[in-house]
């Protein structure tokens, strides 16, 4: 037999790691000894230790390789075990090649040098019961009577949520005039239709590229376009309507309870954020 460090050295894994395995109860000692405490191992032992080493390098855990080395699997039960961890590595290498492109789309920033974009994230959108009115403006900046006829609306039922309000855009690409936009303000429950205005729910969006803008509207073309080109970077494309959500907002003069969270004192204090939904562009 050996002992504890001699069978390190012949194995070629740690004294720490092979207290590890003992711990876990996937290597016990062969022996030992009660009255030191010393452990010893045999080179019997070495084929099991082979295989945990074997099944670490395929990237399965310790709790895992503990469970297949219990059961014993047949081949079928552990070739579906080798099926799932394939298609778990096959996700990481997507996972990893997606951050990859960001970061060399984030190096062709610098390099042309836009140090100072604004930085852009890619998150899911939950779902969102509003109430609803959808026109064609002469341009993107006419929405303004829309969302005060729908806060009235909303605020006449008592049924506004303390959630920011948006617009969507439905042109399929970038207009000046006649925009076909919809204003949307969330509700904490349905509100009965009135004319043009509606209530429904703005589905979720498993993918949506991200993108804050800190004051004035006027300003807000650096934004969108740090967003686009960093949606075409990374080797997406835009899928349904563009959303503007106006996490902090002017009211002049509407006289009807607004979330005080997301009111602006003044242009300068603006915050919007500008998500566009997202697919794989393949």
């Amino acid at each position: 037999m050996f002992r504890v460090g001699d069978f390190s050295k012949l194995s070629r894994v740690s004294v720490k790691m092979l207290r590890n395995y003992d711990e876990l109860g996937l290597l016990k000692p062969a022996w030992v000894d009660p009255a030191t405490d010393y452990r010893y191992y045999t080179a019997d032992q070495l084929p099991r230790l082979n295989r945990i080493l074997a099944l670490k390098d395929l990237g399965f855990s310790l709790e895992q390789i503990a469970q297949l080395l219990a059961e014993a699997p047949a081949p079928e039960r552990f070739q579906a075990w080798l099926t799932a961890k394939r298609a778990e590595v096959e996700h990481e290498i997507r996972r990893q090649r997606a951050r990859l492109a960001a970061v060399d789309a984030r190096l062709r920033q610098l390099e042309a040098g836009a140090a100072s974009a604004p930085e852009v994230v890619l998150r899911a959108l939950p779902a969102l019961t509003a109430a609803t009115l959808r026109k064609v403006l002469p341009t993107a900046d006419d929405t303004e009577q829309l969302f005060e006829d729908v806060e009235r609306h909303v605020a006449a039922h008592g049924a506004r949520a303390a959630a920011p309000p948006l617009a969507l855009y439905h042109d399929p690409e970038y207009r000046d005039q006649e925009v076909d936009v919809e204003v949307a303000i969330p509700v904490t429950r349905p509100v009965p239709a009135q004319g043009p205005i509606t209530c429904r729910e703005l589905p979720a969006v498993p993918a949506a590229a991200c993108v804050v803008h800190v004051g004035n509207y006027a300003t807000i073309d650096r934004a969108t376009s740090a967003l686009y080109l960093w949606i075409e970077a990374n080797r997406y494309r835009a899928k349904g309507p563009t959303r503007e959500v106006y996490l902090r907002f002017g009211a002049d003069g509407l006289e009807v309870p607004l979330p005080a969270a997301y009111l602006a004192p003044s242009a300068e204090a603006f915050v919007t954020e500008l998500q566009v939904p997202v697919e794989p562009d393949q």
